[in-house]
């Protein structure tokens, strides 16, 4: 997999910002920004064969991953931006809240019956790791021992819903729980709104 420094994944997520801007780009897309050490250290870990899994916010991962800058951004050119599947890659997103969670969970019951030694590492914001399904899911990992590691990315709202506010909680309920199951990192979204890049775009 390519490795990247914070100042290039910023650069690819400056130049869609400036697509979408200027109308190049007619669909949703989600930017990251704030969190390029945390993920950077995160995929220090993650291999070749490895399962990714993400949300509608997923270009990161994607990149870190090994997708060549070229093939993801002839999909986002598409429209494609939150919901990026590159099978090849072993990248699966969706712009779906939760759409993944089971999915990741589904892979992982797979290769534990097949015996393989692939791991899944499915990344999720932290209001989606506040619903059921997450939970349930999360439990059954654990429970089982399957080769799967969740990553909570807490940048503490969901779309601008504040998450803790919502729920009543002080921290998210999985950031004390942590083990070879569940990851968690914070961050602040700062440079980009929840979608789009900070203009609004007459298509």
């Amino acid at each position: 997999m390519k490795k990247y420094t914070p100042a290039e994944l910023i650069s690819f997520e400056e130049n869609i910002a400036e697509l979408f801007n200027t109308a190049k780009i007619a669909a949703p897309v989600h930017l990251h920004n704030g969190n390029e050490e945390q993920l950077i250290k995160i995929f220090e870990n993650i291999h070749d064969k490895d399962w990714v899994f993400s949300s509608w916010r997923s270009h990161y991962h994607c990149l870190l991953k090994g997708v060549p800058q070229e093939k993801m951004l002839e999909q986002i050119l598409k429209g494609r931006s939150i919901c990026l599947c590159f099978d090849e890659y072993r990248v699966v997103s969706s712009g779906i809240v939760t759409g993944t969670v089971p999915i990741a969970l589904g892979t992982a019951i797979d290769i534990k019956r097949k015996g393989g030694a692939e791991h899944v590492w499915c990344f999720m914001g932290d209001m989606t790791s506040e619903t059921g399904i997450a939970h349930e899911c999360i439990k059954y990992a654990r429970n089982f021992d399957l080769p799967i590691t969740y990553v909570i990315e807490d940048n503490a709202k969901s779309v601008c819903t504040d998450t803790r506010k919502t729920w009543g909680i002080e921290e998210p309920s999985n950031k004390s729980k942590l083990d070879k199951h569940v990851m968690y990192y914070s961050y602040e979204l700062t440079k980009y709104p929840h979608a789009g890049a900070g203009q609004r775009v007459q298509f």
